[in-house]
């Protein structure tokens, strides 16, 4: 059986122990447990004004350090998806984010996480940077930084909405044959969507769009088709979907933008076979 989650917050005032045998020791959890958590991102210290994430067992520490576990063994116990690298940009590339990869870390764990995922499954390693994001019940393209040079610079064609991206979603219900541009606020803030019909589904009464966005507010897609009355197959959250509904509908499919490193016009498509189809789950 699981055990509860449990947080530990430590002041080192004698530096014989080392982190994980003070956190066993406070905690009742075995030393085996704690650098499992400490490899996923439960563990963290604080130094002076600095608090990271803490994975070595036998980082040397100073008296007055704090030290900090967030132990939740449901999260701890999840398996990350598996993402796909598509595109080597050699700074930056771009890769496929599967449903369930989540793109924004907790402090119970960042294993789920895609970057996470990318540095321990690259070889030979490399760091990565998240850019911009994708829900967790998404999929599609991701744009991941190598440098801090390259996030800073595709992060700012995001900021300056000098970068054109496309969606692919599956919504309930027959879709207008013209485009349909939706400018309703999200969480009080502009959004602009543009949705096109690709593809109408007349035995499953669903409709595929293309949409643009010209705005990244959280679940925009998803919050704009519900208010037209065009809920996310899937959509748990903003739509009519239960826990027994399929997987979201939604997935980011293309990228065109000029690359800021080599000034050159670039675009990037997902394959065929990673977008969204009718009826499979």
């Amino acid at each position: 059986m699981l055990t509860d989650k449990i947080e530990c917050h430590l002041t080192i005032d004698d530096t014989a122990q080392d982190a994980v045998s003070l956190l066993a020791a406070s905690s009742g959890l075995s030393k085996q447990v704690i650098k499992q958590a400490m490899q996923k991102g439960a563990v963290w210290y604080t130094h002076g004004k600095q608090v990271n994430r803490l994975r070595r067992a036998k980082k040397a520490l100073s008296v007055g350090d704090k030290i900090h576990l967030y132990y939740n063994p449901y999260i701890l116990a999840e398996q990350p998806a598996t993402a796909q690298m598509l595109f080597d940009q050699g700074e930056y590339s771009l890769w496929y984010k599967p449903y369930g990869l989540r793109c924004q870390p907790s402090k119970w764990s960042d294993h789920t996480t895609i970057n996470r995922f990318i540095e321990l499954n690259t070889n030979p390693p490399r760091s990565a940077y998240i850019i911009h994001r994708l829900d967790r019940a998404a999929s599609g393209l991701i744009i991941i930084g190598h440098s801090k040079k390259a996030t800073a610079a595709i992060a700012k064609l995001f900021e300056t909405r000098q970068l054109e991206k496309y969606y692919q979603v599956i919504v309930e219900g027959k879709f207008t044959d013209k485009t349909v541009t939706i400018n309703t606020d999200v969480d009080h803030k502009p959004a602009l969507s543009h949705a096109t019909l690709m593809e109408y589904n007349p035995a499953l009464n669903q409709s595929k769009l293309r949409v643009k966005i010209e705005s990244g507010r959280k679940h925009q897609i998803r919050i704009h088709m519900a208010s037209i009355g065009h809920p996310v197959v899937g959509d748990r959250l903003h739509g009519n979907a239960d826990e027994q509904a399929p997987d979201l509908k939604l997935c980011c499919c293309e990228f065109s933008f000029t690359c800021p490193l080599s000034h050159k016009a670039v675009n990037f498509i997902l394959p065929e076979t990673l977008r969204p189809q009718f009826g499979i789950e």
